[in-house]
């Protein structure tokens, strides 16, 4: 191989690594939980946040709801849930596998709720509100839909700020763990995920979703693909 052959192979290879770290890295990273190491290399003052949640507790296990929506979402990091979208009899993937509406029903579940009998009653109750998303009902998916997700939340949890101020305590203090929020566009919401209880440096919380590979727990409320379209918190004052 000539000295030119050899300078255009690196070259070819150096813009294909570029490529790659641009389209997959924050993937990469975020999966690699970086976010303490990246705090380090900042010297933006701490933005201290209060953790503000409701006193409800419906499992009766001396752990607020909003708590339990977070260790339950955490469970599927510590288990590594592997992504999958499959359709399942009987609705529910088998543990360890699951997308990113699967991160948000056995959050619920950890607090106590069955998210998927909540959801195919108000379908029942009130087709029409779904029809976006569901043109024949069928319990064995419905409630792993991000779109029929956001309109059930919309019907009976709390519409919050969409607005993130990274460093301003008065704003970020709105986003709370245990908070649902919905990226994507009015005719397509397309990711969903729960606030975590853990903040970058200036305040701004972590999320806990599914996103692939596996379920992770990372810097993604300003950084995902799509914007923030709904912020619901189920968990009421």
């Amino acid at each position: 191989m000539t000295r030119l052959q050899k300078i255009w192979l690196f070259s070819l290879v150096l813009m294909f690594t570029v490529a790659m770290l641009a389209t997959f890295g924050n993937l990469l990273l975020v999966h690699l939980n970086y976010l303490p190491f990246m705090d380090t290399l900042t010297f933006q003052k701490k933005c201290p946040v209060p953790t503000v949640v409701p006193d409800q507790d419906q499992n009766h296990n001396g752990i607020q709801d909003s708590i339990d929506l977070v260790n339950g979402a955490r469970q599927e990091v510590t288990r590594r849930t592997w992504y999958d979208t499959s359709y399942y009899q009987g609705g529910y993937p088998p543990e360890g596998r699951g997308d990113d509406a699967d991160v948000i029903w056995r959050a619920f579940r950890a607090a106590g709720y069955n998210l998927k009998d909540m959801v195919d009653a108000d379908i029942r109750t009130d087709p029409a509100a779904y029809s976006a998303f569901v043109k024949k009902p069928d319990p064995n998916i419905d409630f792993r839909k991000v779109g029929v997700l956001d309109v059930f939340f919309q019907r009976h949890a709390t519409l919050l700020t969409k607005d993130v101020k990274p460093g301003d305590a008065s704003n970020l203090v709105q986003w709370q763990p245990g908070d649902i929020v919905v990226f994507g566009l009015p005719a397509d919401p397309d990711h969903i995920a729960i606030i975590s209880n853990r903040r970058r440096k200036d305040g701004v919380p972590l999320v806990i979703h599914n996103v692939w590979p596996w379920a992770t727990e990372g810097d993604y409320l300003l950084r995902w693909r799509s914007k923030i379209f709904q912020h619901f918190r189920y968990i009421n004052y």
